[in-house]
């Protein structure tokens, strides 16, 4: 399948808006293999005299909008603190081939070596058209993933976790999802209370109370519609979840 067929087929939301101008900028610049992509084909999706940016309906999340979101914020991550880690750029990849299989990643990378090469991204506005677009369980499964990125060189700059927090910010994300996702990166004090998003003197009653809102938010079955590519860092979330009240408990004698 021609670059062009894959990236087209997958793409729901992506074309048009700040996103739409960044893969633009990807796709024009010197990669091999782009030279089969039209944009101006799948521009032809989108209705005349119509916002591409805020359509009337909000349309179900593909898992080629997710990837797209996924590349071009996680090239946030990689250039805030003004180096391109080649590890970090490993760890997309390797993800990215967890995820989709070797010839798929491929063609995603080349695309994410023609976003990195932008010397700004507006990341307020690509969060904004994000944020329109892509229900909260997506959106807390692009935090996870960005918080692998940041931490895959094993050096976690303040850069990185200002722009990951901003970020989160412009993507309605709060406080207390943030630092339960950090939690799961970063040992922490008291991480697993801040993994369940409860204090540490909480009673046992408000841990199990916890407990089952985290289950029922960051279930697996949340994000099932972005394909079963996705479903493993989900599952890798819950399994955090779980580990934290098992800790937890372990230390209450519950």
């Amino acid at each position: 399948m021609s670059f062009a067929k894959w990236l087209g087929a997958s793409l729901g939301w992506s074309f048009g808006g700040p996103i739409g101008a960044i893969l633009g900028f990807a796709l024009g610049s010197a990669i091999d293999g782009f030279a089969d992509f039209d944009t101006k084909e799948y521009r032809k999706r989108i209705p005349e005299g119509k916002s591409r940016t805020r359509p009337q309906a909000r349309p179900r999340t593909k898992p080629g909008d997710f990837e797209v979101s996924l590349l071009v914020l996680a090239a946030v991550v990689i250039k805030a603190d003004g180096d391109i880690n080649r590890r970090e750029l490993d760890y997309v990849r390797d993800q990215f081939k967890q995820m989709y299989g070797n010839a798929r990643a491929n063609r995603a990378f080349r695309l994410f070596g023609g976003i990195i090469k932008k010397d700004k991204i507006s990341t307020r506005q690509v969060c904004m058209q994000i944020r329109q677009h892509m229900d909260h369980a997506s959106r807390l499964q692009l935090l996870h993933f960005l918080f692998g990125i940041a931490r895959a060189d094993g050096n976690v700059t303040e850069a990185e976790l200002q722009a990951i927090h901003r970020m989160a910010g412009y993507l309605y994300i709060n406080d207390r999802d943030y630092e339960s996702i950090k939690a799961m990166f970063y040992n922490e004090v008291n991480a697993a209370y801040k993994i369940l998003e409860v204090d540490k003197n909480a009673s046992n009653d408000e841990v199990k109370k916890a407990y089952r809102k985290m289950v029922k938010k960051h279930h697996p079955d949340k994000v099932r519609h972005l394909g079963e590519e996705h479903m493993k860092g989900a599952e890798e979330k819950f399994r955090m979840i779980q580990k934290a009240y098992e800790q937890i408990q372990k230390e209450r004698g519950l």
